[in-house]
């Protein structure tokens, strides 16, 4: 029975592992090319990237993994099903309390898995992305030049270009800049043959000093520029004047426990939901992969798909009402758990329970 049994969970592993990697595919390649677009427009720097997206996979493993073992859960099984497996299981005498029930074992690493990425591997990766992104957030200008590339930057509407920039990022080849003048009269132009960083030792105050260039200032339209050349010009670079950002997902656990605010409150109730998913999802799962082979092996797919949607959407509206104060927080999100154990409960054992309500009927009435 160990060697059935074992085999059962290796094809439900194999299958989770293999849903679970290409979903992981998917959604870190979109959330890659969002920040890859962001580095792109100068907001970012290019050599953080990966280690934000280093951070951010145990966020995307806690939501996948579940959604990973569902999936899994259904493709093996119903493609036992259809092979006539789960046939030859029941007549060598596996009920399907037994199936239910080692597959429950089975899925408890993936259940301890997602509590552990939850409750302390997330918060700890969201804490450093969140250091990462108020650390560029207060980045000079000139640390997020990039050669080769019109840089829009926002500390003061100015767009910067470099022809080349040396790996220390301590001077420029070939500089251009444009921006507006703050006094009113128009467009201002710096072009440069080079340029070097150089920090005022009293005042901290860093300035880009350009050399061997020319400034042009006026109007667009107009012939009336103003043309200063210049042997060497200090342009201040101004540094990020965004203030540092507090992610709630950075929180950790043990501050959300003993923090009043109800974002906080909501964001603790939804760190100890995403465990009890896998077990709710694993007995719906057992009972939705159940498949006639004239059916087909992708049959099943489409109304179980709908079912976890519809588990996922109403714990996220159930985590918004907890946040806005309306539901009480003993509730919680538990509602929302009881009403699909319910329904797991109903699919495996509600229809045996009819079958044999109908044969006590039947056999009274004849009696």
């Amino acid at each position: 029975m160990s060697i059935i049994f074992r085999y059962l969970n290796r094809q439900v592993i194999v299958s989770m592992l293999a849903v679970s990697g290409i979903l992981l595919m998917v959604f870190m390649s979109g959330r890659f090319i969002k920040y890859l677009a962001d580095a792109a427009a100068g907001e970012l720097a290019g050599d953080v990237l990966f280690k934000i997206m280093a951070y951010r996979f145990p966020g995307f493993l806690e939501l996948i993994l579940p959604l990973g073992l569902f999936i899994g859960i259904l493709l093996a099984y119903g493609r036992m099903y259809l092979e006539s497996e789960m046939t030859v299981l029941s007549a060598c005498g596996v009920s399907d309390k037994q199936l239910l029930g080692k597959t429950l074992i089975g899925s408890i690493p993936v259940m301890l898995t997602v509590g552990a990425m939850s409750l302390y591997v997330s918060p700890w990766g969201m804490k450093q992305v969140e250091a990462i992104f108020n650390e560029q957030r207060q980045a000079t200008e000139f640390e997020m030049l990039a050669p080769g590339r019109f840089q829009s930057l926002s500390s003061g509407g100015r767009v910067t270009y470099t022809e080349g920039l040396s790996q220390d990022k301590r001077r420029l080849e070939g500089v251009f800049i444009a921006e507006y003048s703050q006094d009113g009269k128009g467009l201002s132009i710096i072009t440069a043959r080079e340029g070097s960083q150089l920090v005022d030792d009293e005042t901290g105050s860093r300035f880009l000093v350009l050399e061997d260039g020319a400034r042009f200032e006026g109007v667009p339209g107009r012939l009336d520029y103003d043309v200063t050349g210049f042997d060497a010009y200090g342009l201040k670079i101004r540094s990020g004047n965004a203030r540092e950002k507090e992610l709630e997902e950075g929180l950790s656990t043990a501050d959300l426990m003993v923090s009043d605010n109800p974002a906080h409150r909501a964001m603790l109730h939804w760190r100890f939901t995403l465990p009890l998913i896998v077990p709710i999802v694993t007995l719906l799962a057992v009972r939705l992969s159940r498949v006639n082979p004239r059916q087909g092996r992708f049959f099943h797919l489409l109304p179980a798909m709908l079912v976890y949607i519809t588990y996922l959407g109403l714990l996220i509206v159930a985590r918004d009402a907890l946040e806005s104060e309306k539901v009480p927080e003993w509730i919680g999100l538990l509602w929302v758990h009881a009403i699909f154990l319910v329904l797991g409960l109903w699919l495996q054992f509600g229809p045996a329970w009819l079958y044999r309500r109908r044969l006590t009927r039947e056999g009274r009435s004849r009696a």
